[in-house]
């Protein structure tokens, strides 16, 4: 690929904060419901899009190890429940060998008979946190770490260090895989056992992911990053406590986006006033880190549309919780086969229009 070619493909591609926007909107909505196939609709929308719109790059293959960890949390779900249990109903399907707690841990149990509908429930929240780890393994697989660092407002320049580092970990970790395993065909060592894997694998594999993500951050101090200049006292206060407040409002806004305890208008007030104190925070304080862009990543149209895609998912389970609220939150007992919310659905579909919107840059358009 040409210097030109690579270029254009650079262009082509979507910005990393959009990216990420649509991720958090389709983790949101997955928050918002239990209903499996719906989080089966997630989780095939965000594999669809990362499918079609992932570049060549080191973290292009971050989906599928989410993906893997996300099976392991149904799993380690179900097993919990049936050493511990939950959720009990009429059909027991076996019975284990159970023991007696004392009162101050009632709710819990070991062993014990093990329900389909405890079962179930267990599933149904197994599956939502492995769409929630799916949707964030999208957002990494999609979204370029270093564009995204130039994108962090210069205010927030001493948490950019520690999120470069926490973003480039899991991209490095995958292909530091794939290498280490690619040197260990060349060498001949095919043992699986796990000392061996241990050995050959996992420890190299962790060393170098954190060792490349560290040199990345060292290099960045090396060169200046993060400057600053002198600002009075008051007005750094004021600043620093502005965006401190906005941020704390952003969070809980978020909290209350993925449950349903707080009401809708509140919770998108709550989100807005976050917001709008967060950006004064944030214009204020860039002024005292001084520092010139090469090339400025510019959010465009195409952007935001990725983004409103990723809302209309939310937009659709909103409109459910209001038409049909009991779609969202099936019940397990009785054992009944849940009816898919029609207009959390038709969101989730709309998600995937990234995969119009944003070509591959896998050596041009798809």
């Amino acid at each position: 690929m040409t210097i030109a070619s690579r270029a254009d493909a650079f262009r082509r591609t979507a910005h990393p904060v959009a990216w990420w926007g649509w991720a958090l909107l389709l983790a949101t909505a997955a928050g918002r419901t239990a209903n499996p196939w719906l989080l089966l609709l997630i989780a095939a929308v965000a594999g669809l899009v990362v499918t079609w719109c992932r570049g060549s790059e080191p973290w292009s293959g971050a989906y599928r190890v989410f993906l893997f960890i996300g099976l392991s949390a149904i799993a380690v779900r179900m097993v919990f429940y049936v050493v511990f249990g939950g959720s009990d109903g009429p059909t027991v399907l076996f019975t284990l060998p159970s023991a007696t707690l004392p009162e101050w841990a009632a709710g819990f149990r070991i062993g014990g008979d093990v329900t389909a509908e405890g079962a179930l429930a267990a599933a149904y929240d197994g599956l939502r946190l492995a769409t929630l780890l799916v949707c964030v393994g999208a957002a990494n697989a999609l979204a370029s770490p270093r564009r995204l660092l130039r994108s962090v407002p210069a205010a927030l320049y001493e948490v950019s260090v520690a999120i470069v580092v926490a973003l480039s970990v899991a991209p490095q970790l995958v292909e530091s895989v794939g290498r280490v395993s690619r040197a260990r065909a060349l060498r001949g060592n095919t043992s699986r056992s796990p000392a061996n894997l241990m050995r050959t694998v996992v420890s190299p594999v962790l060393h170098d992911a954190l060792d490349r993500s560290l040199a990345l951050a060292a290099a960045m101090a090396s060169r200046g990053y993060g400057r600053a200049a002198d600002i009075p006292a008051p007005a750094r206060r004021a600043t620093s406590a502005s965006l401190f407040i906005g941020l704390i409002g952003l969070c809980a806004g978020a909290y209350a986006l993925l449950g349903t305890a707080m009401p809708a208008p509140l919770t998108w007030t709550v989100v807005a006033c976050g917001a709008a104190a967060a950006a004064f925070g944030i214009a204020f304080a860039s002024r005292r880190v001084p520092h010139t862009r090469y090339r400025p990543d510019r959010f465009g149209a195409r952007d935001w549309a990725v983004v409103a895609s990723g809302a209309a998912a939310v937009a659709g389970t909103v409109l459910s919780a209001l038409f049909e609220p009991a779609a969202l939150w099936p019940a397990t007992n009785p054992l009944s086969v849940p009816d898919l919310p029609m207009w959390a659905a038709a969101g989730v579909l709309l998600a995937t229009a990234p995969a119009l919107l944003v070509p591959s840059s896998r050596g041009g358009t798809p």
